[in-house]
């Protein structure tokens, strides 16, 4: 279950995720919360705490983005219950990385959020590059 103002925080962070994959990450940065506390697990390696460091690794992931086509979003689980919130889903995109060419990117990422001062803001990234289901293969 989720109140307005957070799917409405939803909303915004769908965009400024689509901002990020287009070489913007402004507004993806506006999304975090100004607190020591934050973390960041990425999908490329860093592993960073504290908002300085984290926005300046999502300066850094934005500027390896360019052309992003589409992105899509997909909310596996939304929950929010008093001040906490975390999504748990998938971004989907076909963008260009580093200049390369476009290519498709699937990202499988958990979000967790804090109410602050009546505004979601984000607090943790964990994102990943989803591995093959091993169940379809041999055991060794």
């Amino acid at each position: 279950m989720t109140d307005d103002a957070f799917a409405e925080a939803l909303e915004r962070q769908d965009a400024a995720i689509a901002s990020m994959l287009d070489g913007d990450p402004g507004p993806f940065i506006d999304s975090w919360a100004a607190s020591d506390d934050v973390t960041l697990f990425g999908a490329w390696g860093p592993i960073e705490k504290g908002h300085k460091p984290v926005t300046d690794t999502m300066r850094w992931v934005g500027s390896r983005f360019t052309g992003a086509d589409v992105v899509d979003v997909e909310h596996t689980v939304i929950a929010s219950s008093g001040d906490l919130a975390y999504t748990v889903g998938f971004e989907r995109s076909q963008v260009s990385v580093d200049g390369g060419p476009a290519r498709d990117m699937v990202i499988r990422v958990t979000h967790i959020y804090r109410r602050i001062d009546g505004d979601w803001k984000l607090m943790h990234r964990h994102a990943d590059f989803p591995p093959p289901d091993q169940r379809n293969g041999s055991a060794r």
